[in-house]
Protein backbone atom coordinates (compact mmCIF):
# COMPACT_ATOMS: atom_id res chain seq x y z
CA UNK A 1 0.00 0.00 0.00
CA UNK A 2 1.71 3.45 -0.52
CA UNK A 3 0.36 7.10 -0.82
CA UNK A 4 0.77 10.47 -0.65
CA UNK A 5 1.30 11.84 2.90
CA UNK A 6 2.09 15.31 3.78
CA UNK A 7 4.18 16.25 6.90
CA UNK A 8 3.33 19.99 8.12
CA UNK A 9 6.07 21.19 10.51
CA UNK A 10 7.65 24.35 10.51
CA UNK A 11 10.90 22.79 12.47
CA UNK A 12 12.73 21.23 9.29
CA UNK A 13 14.51 18.66 12.05
CA UNK A 14 10.81 17.47 13.19
CA UNK A 15 10.08 16.92 9.05
CA UNK A 16 13.12 15.20 8.20
CA UNK A 17 12.38 12.83 10.73
CA UNK A 18 8.63 11.77 9.98
CA UNK A 19 9.87 11.95 6.28
CA UNK A 20 12.52 9.11 6.77
CA UNK A 21 10.12 7.10 8.59
CA UNK A 22 7.75 7.12 5.48
CA UNK A 23 10.07 6.69 3.02
CA UNK A 24 11.03 3.96 4.25
CA UNK A 25 7.74 2.08 4.15
CA UNK A 26 7.39 2.93 0.77
CA UNK A 27 5.32 6.47 0.84
CA UNK A 28 5.45 9.36 -1.51
CA UNK A 29 6.42 12.10 1.28
CA UNK A 30 5.54 16.30 0.95
CA UNK A 31 6.45 18.85 3.02
CA UNK A 32 5.19 22.02 3.98
CA UNK A 33 6.41 23.98 6.47
CA UNK A 34 3.52 26.49 7.37
CA UNK A 35 -0.48 26.58 7.05
CA UNK A 36 -0.80 27.88 3.82
CA UNK A 37 0.92 25.46 2.14
CA UNK A 38 -0.32 22.95 3.24
CA UNK A 39 -3.86 23.88 2.38
CA UNK A 40 -2.28 25.05 -1.15
CA UNK A 41 -1.10 21.49 -1.51
CA UNK A 42 -4.45 19.59 -0.34
CA UNK A 43 -6.96 21.76 -2.09
CA UNK A 44 -4.69 20.52 -5.45
CA UNK A 45 -5.55 16.98 -4.37
CA UNK A 46 -1.78 16.17 -3.83
CA UNK A 47 -2.37 14.46 -0.38
CA UNK A 48 -3.96 11.41 0.97
CA UNK A 49 -3.15 11.85 4.73
CA UNK A 50 -2.27 14.80 6.30
CA UNK A 51 0.40 14.82 9.56
CA UNK A 52 0.03 18.23 11.40
CA UNK A 53 2.18 20.12 13.62
CA UNK A 54 -0.45 21.71 16.01
CA UNK A 55 2.15 24.64 17.42
CA UNK A 56 2.99 26.65 13.87
CA UNK A 57 3.73 30.55 13.17
CA UNK A 58 0.94 32.63 11.47
CA UNK A 59 -1.65 29.84 11.35
CA UNK A 60 -1.48 26.53 13.89
CA UNK A 61 -2.63 23.18 13.39
CA UNK A 62 -6.06 23.32 14.85
CA UNK A 63 -7.04 26.66 12.49
CA UNK A 64 -5.30 24.57 9.25
CA UNK A 65 -7.67 21.12 10.13
CA UNK A 66 -10.09 23.72 10.68
CA UNK A 67 -10.11 24.86 7.28
CA UNK A 68 -9.40 21.60 5.67
CA UNK A 69 -12.49 19.91 6.80
CA UNK A 70 -15.11 22.74 6.51
CA UNK A 71 -13.99 23.04 2.65
CA UNK A 72 -15.80 20.79 0.75
CA UNK A 73 -12.76 19.77 -1.88
CA UNK A 74 -10.29 18.86 1.22
CA UNK A 75 -13.30 17.63 3.66
CA UNK A 76 -12.39 13.72 3.53
CA UNK A 77 -8.78 13.78 3.61
CA UNK A 78 -7.60 12.22 6.92
CA UNK A 79 -5.77 14.18 9.09
CA UNK A 80 -3.07 13.10 11.73
CA UNK A 81 -2.58 16.07 14.53
CA UNK A 82 0.99 15.19 15.93
CA UNK A 83 2.24 17.80 18.72
CA UNK A 84 4.01 17.82 21.52
CA UNK A 85 0.73 18.68 23.51
CA UNK A 86 -0.53 15.91 25.94
CA UNK A 87 -3.39 17.16 27.88
CA UNK A 88 -6.78 15.91 26.75
CA UNK A 89 -8.29 19.38 26.12
CA UNK A 90 -5.47 19.20 23.15
CA UNK A 91 -6.57 16.03 21.58
CA UNK A 92 -11.08 16.87 22.16
CA UNK A 93 -10.12 20.54 20.53
CA UNK A 94 -8.24 19.04 17.50
CA UNK A 95 -11.12 16.30 17.18
CA UNK A 96 -13.54 18.96 17.26
CA UNK A 97 -11.93 20.94 14.57
CA UNK A 98 -11.99 17.63 12.34
CA UNK A 99 -9.24 15.66 13.15
CA UNK A 100 -9.02 12.25 12.87
CA UNK A 101 -6.49 11.21 15.32
CA UNK A 102 -4.16 13.04 17.65
CA UNK A 103 -0.52 11.91 18.29
CA UNK A 104 2.07 13.04 20.70
CA UNK A 105 5.33 13.68 20.23
CA UNK A 106 7.55 11.42 20.44
CA UNK A 107 5.41 9.32 18.20
CA UNK A 108 5.48 5.64 18.57
CA UNK A 109 7.05 4.25 14.78
CA UNK A 110 5.04 1.42 14.72
CA UNK A 111 1.90 2.98 16.80
CA UNK A 112 1.86 6.03 13.74
CA UNK A 113 2.44 3.85 10.76
CA UNK A 114 -0.35 1.62 11.86
CA UNK A 115 -2.20 4.64 11.96
CA UNK A 116 -1.26 5.55 8.68
CA UNK A 117 -1.90 3.15 6.78
CA UNK A 118 -5.33 2.80 8.51
CA UNK A 119 -6.28 6.33 7.67
CA UNK A 120 -4.74 5.65 3.81
CA UNK A 121 -7.29 2.53 3.43
CA UNK A 122 -10.02 4.78 4.79
CA UNK A 123 -8.97 7.45 2.45
CA UNK A 124 -9.41 4.87 -0.75
CA UNK A 125 -12.23 3.74 0.16
CA UNK A 126 -13.74 7.17 0.00
CA UNK A 127 -11.89 8.27 -3.02
CA UNK A 128 -13.38 5.07 -4.48
CA UNK A 129 -16.65 5.85 -3.77
CA UNK A 130 -16.24 9.76 -4.49
CA UNK A 131 -15.13 8.69 -7.73
CA UNK A 132 -17.79 6.23 -8.59
CA UNK A 133 -20.34 9.31 -7.51
CA UNK A 134 -18.84 11.42 -10.05
CA UNK A 135 -18.52 8.86 -12.89
CA UNK A 136 -21.92 7.71 -12.84
CA UNK A 137 -23.62 11.47 -12.47
CA UNK A 138 -22.41 15.10 -12.38
CA UNK A 139 -23.02 14.95 -8.80
CA UNK A 140 -23.00 18.03 -6.52
CA UNK A 141 -20.14 17.27 -4.48
CA UNK A 142 -20.68 20.65 -2.28
CA UNK A 143 -24.32 19.75 -2.23
CA UNK A 144 -23.57 16.05 -0.89
CA UNK A 145 -21.40 17.80 2.07
CA UNK A 146 -24.29 20.41 2.78
CA UNK A 147 -26.67 17.37 3.01
CA UNK A 148 -24.56 15.69 5.27
CA UNK A 149 -23.55 18.72 7.78
CA UNK A 150 -27.69 18.98 8.56
CA UNK A 151 -27.74 15.81 9.44
CA UNK A 152 -24.77 16.13 11.30
CA UNK A 153 -26.81 16.57 14.66
CA UNK A 154 -28.67 13.71 13.97
CA UNK A 155 -29.44 11.34 16.84
CA UNK A 156 -26.48 8.41 16.89
CA UNK A 157 -27.17 5.12 18.24
CA UNK A 158 -24.19 3.45 19.28
CA UNK A 159 -23.57 -0.51 20.70
CA UNK A 160 -21.31 -1.22 23.76
CA UNK A 161 -19.52 -4.43 24.13
CA UNK A 162 -18.46 -4.49 27.88
CA UNK A 163 -18.90 -7.58 30.66
CA UNK A 164 -17.94 -5.20 33.41
CA UNK A 165 -20.60 -3.63 35.17
CA UNK A 166 -18.39 -0.76 36.28
CA UNK A 167 -17.47 -0.29 33.45
CA UNK A 168 -20.32 0.00 31.39
CA UNK A 169 -21.58 2.01 34.19
CA UNK A 170 -19.13 4.68 33.77
CA UNK A 171 -19.26 5.02 29.45
CA UNK A 172 -23.28 4.64 29.95
CA UNK A 173 -22.96 8.09 32.21
CA UNK A 174 -20.09 9.43 29.84
CA UNK A 175 -22.53 9.41 26.77
CA UNK A 176 -25.80 10.30 28.49
CA UNK A 177 -27.41 12.72 26.01
CA UNK A 178 -25.01 12.29 23.52
CA UNK A 179 -26.37 9.02 21.99
CA UNK A 180 -28.58 5.84 22.44
CA UNK A 181 -26.22 3.52 23.78
CA UNK A 182 -27.28 0.02 23.77
CA UNK A 183 -25.29 -2.72 26.13
CA UNK A 184 -24.10 -6.54 24.96
CA UNK A 185 -22.23 -8.48 27.34
CA UNK A 186 -22.11 -11.23 25.49
CA UNK A 187 -19.33 -10.80 21.93
CA UNK A 188 -21.09 -13.59 19.86
CA UNK A 189 -24.75 -11.80 20.80
CA UNK A 190 -23.38 -8.82 20.16
CA UNK A 191 -22.27 -9.70 16.17
CA UNK A 192 -26.23 -10.24 15.44
CA UNK A 193 -27.08 -7.44 17.47
CA UNK A 194 -24.65 -5.27 15.34
CA UNK A 195 -25.96 -7.05 12.27
CA UNK A 196 -29.56 -6.86 12.53
CA UNK A 197 -29.56 -3.22 13.98
CA UNK A 198 -28.73 0.31 12.40
CA UNK A 199 -26.07 1.02 14.52
CA UNK A 200 -23.59 4.23 13.56
CA UNK A 201 -20.73 2.85 16.08
CA UNK A 202 -19.77 -0.10 17.66
CA UNK A 203 -17.66 0.76 21.15
CA UNK A 204 -15.18 -2.22 22.43
CA UNK A 205 -13.58 -2.98 25.84
CA UNK A 206 -10.84 -4.83 25.55
CA UNK A 207 -10.91 -6.22 28.85
CA UNK A 208 -13.70 -8.98 28.22
CA UNK A 209 -13.11 -11.91 30.04
CA UNK A 210 -13.60 -14.83 28.02
CA UNK A 211 -12.81 -13.36 24.68
CA UNK A 212 -10.64 -12.18 22.39
CA UNK A 213 -12.00 -8.70 21.72
CA UNK A 214 -9.95 -8.52 18.20
CA UNK A 215 -11.61 -11.58 17.40
CA UNK A 216 -14.51 -9.38 17.68
CA UNK A 217 -12.99 -6.58 15.65
CA UNK A 218 -12.51 -9.59 13.03
CA UNK A 219 -16.02 -11.03 12.60
CA UNK A 220 -17.41 -7.58 12.19
CA UNK A 221 -15.17 -7.05 9.70
CA UNK A 222 -16.15 -9.98 7.89
CA UNK A 223 -19.86 -9.77 7.80
CA UNK A 224 -21.56 -7.39 4.70
CA UNK A 225 -23.80 -5.73 7.12
CA UNK A 226 -20.81 -4.55 9.44
CA UNK A 227 -17.64 -3.80 7.27
CA UNK A 228 -18.29 0.02 7.12
CA UNK A 229 -19.46 0.22 10.75
CA UNK A 230 -16.93 2.45 12.61
CA UNK A 231 -15.04 0.54 15.55
CA UNK A 232 -13.66 1.94 18.47
CA UNK A 233 -11.49 -0.16 20.80
CA UNK A 234 -11.78 1.19 24.90
CA UNK A 235 -8.09 -0.28 26.00
CA UNK A 236 -5.45 0.03 28.99
CA UNK A 237 -2.55 1.93 28.45
CA UNK A 238 0.03 -0.54 28.27
CA UNK A 239 -1.89 -2.33 25.22
CA UNK A 240 -0.01 -1.08 22.73
CA UNK A 241 0.81 -3.95 20.52
CA UNK A 242 -2.89 -5.14 20.58
CA UNK A 243 -3.87 -1.68 19.51
CA UNK A 244 -1.45 -1.90 16.79
CA UNK A 245 -3.10 -5.64 15.56
CA UNK A 246 -6.61 -4.22 15.69
CA UNK A 247 -5.83 -1.21 13.39
CA UNK A 248 -4.15 -3.56 11.05
CA UNK A 249 -7.87 -5.61 11.72
CA UNK A 250 -9.53 -2.53 10.50
CA UNK A 251 -10.67 -0.64 13.20
CA UNK A 252 -11.51 2.95 13.21
CA UNK A 253 -9.89 4.36 16.45
CA UNK A 254 -9.26 3.31 20.23
CA UNK A 255 -9.74 5.32 23.59
CA UNK A 256 -7.42 4.62 26.52
CA UNK A 257 -8.31 3.92 29.95
CA UNK A 258 -8.95 6.15 32.40
CA UNK A 259 -10.98 7.24 29.29
CA UNK A 260 -11.65 10.98 29.14
CA UNK A 261 -15.43 12.16 28.13
CA UNK A 262 -14.47 14.75 25.67
CA UNK A 263 -12.17 12.96 24.13
CA UNK A 264 -14.58 9.75 24.07
CA UNK A 265 -17.40 11.78 22.57
CA UNK A 266 -15.05 13.25 19.97
CA UNK A 267 -14.12 10.59 18.89
CA UNK A 268 -17.27 8.76 18.69
CA UNK A 269 -18.83 12.12 16.67
CA UNK A 270 -16.05 12.12 14.13
CA UNK A 271 -16.65 7.94 13.29
CA UNK A 272 -20.01 8.84 12.85
CA UNK A 273 -19.34 11.84 11.05
CA UNK A 274 -17.11 9.90 8.24
CA UNK A 275 -19.68 7.07 8.58
CA UNK A 276 -22.65 9.36 7.49
CA UNK A 277 -20.32 11.28 4.86
CA UNK A 278 -19.70 7.38 3.36
CA UNK A 279 -22.78 6.74 3.59
CA UNK A 280 -24.12 9.96 1.48
CA UNK A 281 -21.93 8.51 -0.98
CA UNK A 282 -22.74 5.06 -1.46
CA UNK A 283 -26.55 6.18 -1.60
CA UNK A 284 -25.67 8.73 -4.51
CA UNK A 285 -24.00 5.90 -6.36
CA UNK A 286 -27.11 3.70 -5.69
CA UNK A 287 -29.51 6.37 -6.74
CA UNK A 288 -27.32 7.39 -9.72
CA UNK A 289 -27.14 3.97 -11.41
CA UNK A 290 -30.88 3.16 -10.37
CA UNK A 291 -31.45 6.65 -12.39
CA UNK A 292 -29.30 5.39 -15.46
CA UNK A 293 -32.02 2.30 -15.90
CA UNK A 294 -35.28 3.42 -14.80
CA UNK A 295 -37.71 6.21 -16.71
CA UNK A 296 -37.99 9.04 -14.98
CA UNK A 297 -41.60 9.72 -15.62
CA UNK A 298 -42.94 6.13 -15.70
CA UNK A 299 -41.04 4.24 -13.04
CA UNK A 300 -40.40 1.77 -15.41
CA UNK A 301 -37.14 0.31 -16.50
CA UNK A 302 -35.71 2.41 -19.78
CA UNK A 303 -34.47 1.47 -23.20
CA UNK A 304 -30.91 1.05 -21.64
CA UNK A 305 -31.79 -1.70 -19.26
CA UNK A 306 -33.78 -3.48 -21.60
CA UNK A 307 -30.74 -3.69 -23.99
CA UNK A 308 -27.87 -4.96 -21.55
CA UNK A 309 -30.93 -7.51 -20.23
CA UNK A 310 -32.30 -9.27 -23.64
CA UNK A 311 -29.51 -11.02 -24.27
CA UNK A 312 -29.03 -12.88 -21.57
CA UNK A 313 -32.53 -13.59 -21.13
CA UNK A 314 -32.86 -14.90 -24.79
CA UNK A 315 -29.45 -16.81 -23.83
CA UNK A 316 -31.10 -18.35 -20.32
CA UNK A 317 -33.98 -19.45 -22.09
CA UNK A 318 -32.46 -21.13 -24.74
CA UNK A 319 -30.23 -22.96 -22.18
CA UNK A 320 -33.27 -24.35 -20.26
CA UNK A 321 -35.17 -24.98 -23.37
CA UNK A 322 -37.98 -22.42 -22.44
CA UNK A 323 -40.05 -20.75 -24.35
CA UNK A 324 -39.35 -16.87 -24.53
CA UNK A 325 -41.74 -14.07 -25.78
CA UNK A 326 -42.12 -10.50 -26.00
CA UNK A 327 -44.90 -7.76 -27.11
CA UNK A 328 -43.92 -3.95 -27.94
CA UNK A 329 -47.07 -2.28 -27.49
CA UNK A 330 -48.07 1.72 -29.09
CA UNK A 331 -50.15 4.14 -27.72
CA UNK A 332 -52.63 4.64 -30.88
CA UNK A 333 -52.58 8.65 -32.31
CA UNK A 334 -50.30 9.84 -29.09
CA UNK A 335 -49.26 12.62 -31.09
CA UNK A 336 -52.72 13.85 -30.96
CA UNK A 337 -53.60 13.65 -27.64
CA UNK A 338 -50.13 15.94 -26.87
CA UNK A 339 -51.50 18.45 -29.45
CA UNK A 340 -55.04 18.51 -28.24
CA UNK A 341 -54.79 18.18 -24.37
CA UNK A 342 -51.45 19.34 -23.72
CA UNK A 343 -48.10 17.43 -22.79
CA UNK A 344 -49.15 17.34 -19.28
CA UNK A 345 -52.09 15.02 -20.28
CA UNK A 346 -49.66 12.92 -22.44
CA UNK A 347 -47.42 12.34 -19.35
CA UNK A 348 -50.73 11.15 -17.47
CA UNK A 349 -51.67 8.93 -20.39
CA UNK A 350 -48.41 7.63 -20.21
CA UNK A 351 -47.85 7.61 -16.37
CA UNK A 352 -51.09 5.29 -16.28
CA UNK A 353 -50.47 3.29 -18.78
CA UNK A 354 -47.08 2.24 -17.03
CA UNK A 355 -49.10 1.52 -13.89
CA UNK A 356 -51.64 -0.70 -15.89
CA UNK A 357 -48.84 -2.96 -17.44
CA UNK A 358 -47.13 -3.65 -13.82
CA UNK A 359 -50.80 -4.08 -12.88
CA UNK A 360 -51.07 -7.04 -16.04
CA UNK A 361 -47.85 -8.67 -16.07
CA UNK A 362 -46.39 -11.19 -13.63
CA UNK A 363 -43.42 -10.19 -11.15
CA UNK A 364 -40.92 -11.49 -12.92
CA UNK A 365 -41.80 -10.47 -16.15
CA UNK A 366 -39.87 -7.46 -17.46
CA UNK A 367 -41.87 -4.30 -18.70
CA UNK A 368 -39.91 -1.07 -19.95
CA UNK A 369 -40.33 2.05 -21.52
CA UNK A 370 -38.90 1.86 -25.21
CA UNK A 371 -39.18 5.50 -26.15
CA UNK A 372 -41.73 7.69 -26.60
CA UNK A 373 -45.25 6.06 -26.42
CA UNK A 374 -43.62 2.34 -26.42
CA UNK A 375 -43.58 0.26 -23.95
CA UNK A 376 -41.86 -3.45 -24.22
CA UNK A 377 -42.93 -6.73 -21.95
CA UNK A 378 -40.43 -9.33 -22.12
CA UNK A 379 -41.87 -12.56 -21.03
CA UNK A 380 -40.11 -15.36 -19.81
CA UNK A 381 -41.32 -19.24 -19.81
CA UNK A 382 -44.00 -18.12 -21.84
CA UNK A 383 -45.18 -19.26 -25.34
CA UNK A 384 -46.12 -17.57 -28.34
CA UNK A 385 -50.32 -18.21 -27.83
CA UNK A 386 -50.10 -17.59 -24.06
CA UNK A 387 -48.31 -14.11 -25.10
CA UNK A 388 -51.10 -12.94 -28.07
CA UNK A 389 -54.16 -13.70 -25.09
CA UNK A 390 -51.80 -11.46 -22.83
CA UNK A 391 -51.09 -9.11 -25.11
CA UNK A 392 -55.00 -9.22 -26.14
CA UNK A 393 -55.86 -9.06 -22.30
CA UNK A 394 -53.80 -5.86 -21.96
CA UNK A 395 -55.04 -4.15 -25.24
CA UNK A 396 -58.69 -5.13 -23.91
CA UNK A 397 -58.33 -3.89 -20.49
CA UNK A 398 -57.24 -0.21 -22.35
CA UNK A 399 -58.98 0.22 -24.29
CA UNK A 400 -62.64 -0.55 -21.90
CA UNK A 401 -61.36 1.90 -18.85
CA UNK A 402 -60.24 5.22 -19.81
CA UNK A 403 -57.60 7.24 -18.81
CA UNK A 404 -57.69 10.15 -16.36
CA UNK A 405 -55.93 13.46 -17.09
CA UNK A 406 -56.06 16.88 -16.01
CA UNK A 407 -55.68 15.94 -12.37
CA UNK A 408 -59.14 14.00 -12.50
CA UNK A 409 -60.81 16.58 -13.94
CA UNK A 410 -61.75 14.55 -17.25
CA UNK A 411 -61.09 11.17 -19.09
CA UNK A 412 -60.05 10.30 -22.42
CA UNK A 413 -60.72 6.84 -24.12
CA UNK A 414 -57.30 5.51 -25.25
CA UNK A 415 -56.05 2.35 -27.35
CA UNK A 416 -53.14 0.27 -28.18
CA UNK A 417 -51.39 -1.42 -30.80
CA UNK A 418 -49.43 -4.61 -29.94
CA UNK A 419 -46.32 -6.63 -31.71
CA UNK A 420 -45.86 -10.05 -30.48
CA UNK A 421 -42.96 -12.12 -31.02
CA UNK A 422 -41.47 -15.18 -29.97
CA UNK A 423 -37.99 -16.68 -29.81
CA UNK A 424 -37.25 -19.57 -32.47
CA UNK A 425 -34.42 -21.95 -32.37
CA UNK A 426 -30.82 -21.22 -33.47
CA UNK A 427 -29.26 -19.02 -34.68
CA UNK A 428 -32.21 -16.44 -34.23
CA UNK A 429 -31.36 -13.92 -31.47
CA UNK A 430 -32.89 -11.74 -29.00
CA UNK A 431 -32.25 -8.84 -31.37
CA UNK A 432 -34.27 -10.86 -34.30
CA UNK A 433 -37.05 -11.54 -32.01
CA UNK A 434 -37.27 -7.63 -31.39
CA UNK A 435 -37.22 -6.85 -35.26
CA UNK A 436 -40.46 -9.23 -35.62
CA UNK A 437 -42.60 -7.56 -32.70
CA UNK A 438 -41.53 -4.31 -34.25
CA UNK A 439 -42.83 -5.62 -37.26
CA UNK A 440 -46.04 -6.99 -36.23
CA UNK A 441 -46.45 -3.53 -34.54
CA UNK A 442 -46.36 -1.60 -37.45
CA UNK A 443 -48.59 -4.36 -39.47
CA UNK A 444 -51.44 -4.06 -36.24
CA UNK A 445 -51.15 0.14 -37.07
CA UNK A 446 -51.51 -0.25 -40.52
CA UNK A 447 -54.59 -2.58 -40.03
CA UNK A 448 -56.40 0.41 -38.33
CA UNK A 449 -54.60 -0.23 -34.57
CA UNK A 450 -56.47 -0.84 -31.56
CA UNK A 451 -55.07 -4.73 -32.28
CA UNK A 452 -52.82 -7.23 -31.79
CA UNK A 453 -50.83 -9.02 -34.91
CA UNK A 454 -48.30 -11.90 -33.42
CA UNK A 455 -45.06 -12.53 -36.22
CA UNK A 456 -45.55 -15.48 -38.12
CA UNK A 457 -44.06 -18.41 -36.71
Amino acid sequence: MTARILVVDDIPANVKLLEARLLAEYFEVLTASNGRDALEICEAGRADVVLLDVMMPDMDGFEVCRRLKTDSATAHIPVVMVTALDQAADRVRGLEVGADDFLTKPANDLQLMTRVKSLVRLKMLTDELRMRASTTRNIGIEELLKKRDISADAPIRALLVDDRASSVEQIEKYLRGVCTLDVVSDPQAAVIEAAEKPYECVLISTALADYDPLRLCSQLRTLDRTRFLPIILIAGQDENQRLVRALELGINDYVTRPVDRQELIARLRTQVKRKRYNDQLRSSVTQTIEMAVTDGLTGLHNRRYLDSHLASLAAKARSRGKPLSVLITDIDRFKSINDTHGHDAGDDILREFAMRLRQSVRGFDLACRYGGEEFVIVMPDTDPALAEKVAERIREQIARNPFTIEQGGKTLEVTISVGVASLKGEPDTASDMMKRADIALYQAKNAGRNRVVASAA
